[in-house]
């Protein structure tokens, strides 16, 4: 009687530390993943311009538990995400169990030019860093450049190699100063014609002035509004003195 009674006690006993095991081992899931659920409201993206915020946090939290404090410490620690176009790279810090911080490291990019209706993305040395259709806000065409053949990770191929460099150094000294160009041209005598909406300023060549120039070029624009005409400052004027010949519309 004894022994049928301890049986009947273990079929009972067995299958209920089995029911609360599990029963525990899910509740335990389900605490880990609300304790470190991370809240929309305190993600927070520094450093991005092609990409929206929430491009970029579609990136980084994706996968299972991609929503996970945890997960995403471990996925991230002492890596970055370095394979998004425009992007050198992308870090994750896990600021508390429910906030993280993402840093875009975006690449210099000095200007595009147009081929076969795609938008060719260079940076200071020439090299092509991406082909998209896609046209990034903030970056200059250019034109000017004679080039043959296109290859992601390669060279443009031009007699002169400076040309890129110059092109960045400029859209940095535009960016200084708040401004951004539409187009920058450069003339085979190595002049430099910017274009912003309809105005387009003849700035000479990059060693006369041009940092004075582009500090006063805001105003002049400013000035300008939407007329359609050439601003010159081809000569450096110590007194800040250039001429805006509206075109003809005859």
């Amino acid at each position: 009687m004894s022994a049928r009674r301890g049986r009947g006690f273990r079929r009972i006993m067995v299958p209920l530390l089995i029911f609360l095991i599990v029963f525990a081992c899910v509740m335990g899931i389900e605490y880990f993943i609300e304790i470190y659920r991370v809240d929309p409201a305190k993600i927070y993206v520094d450093g991005n311009t092609h990409y929206t915020n929430q491009q970029i946090i579609d990136i980084v939290m994706n996968g299972p538990l991609g929503d996970n404090s945890v997960v995403l410490s471990l996925k991230y620690k002492n890596k970055k995400i370095t394979d998004v176009p425009f992007v050198d790279a992308i870090t994750v810090e896990v600021v508390s169990s429910d906030s993280i911080r993402i840093r875009v490291f975006e690449k210099a990019l000095a200007g595009y030019v147009k081929y076969l209706d795609r938008y060719i993305y260079f940076d200071k040395d020439g090299t092509v860093v991406e082909s998209s259709d896609v046209l990034t806000a903030g970056i200059p065409q250019v034109t000017g450049i004679v080039f043959s053949g296109i290859q992601v990770g390669k060279p443009l191929s031009s007699d002169d190699t400076d040309i890129f460099a110059r092109t960045l150094d400029l859209t940095k000294l535009l960016g200084k100063y708040e401004l951004s160009a539409d187009r920058i041209h450069f003339h085979e005598n190595g002049e430099v014609t910017v274009y912003f909406g309809n105005a387009r300023v003849d700035l000479g060549t990059d060693e006369e002035g041009i940092e004075d120039k582009v500090m006063l070029l805001g105003t002049f624009l400013e000035r300008v509004g939407n007329l359609s005409g050439v601003l010159d400052m081809e000569e450096y004027s110590e007194e800040g003195i250039y001429v805006f010949t509206p075109d003809d519309t005859n």
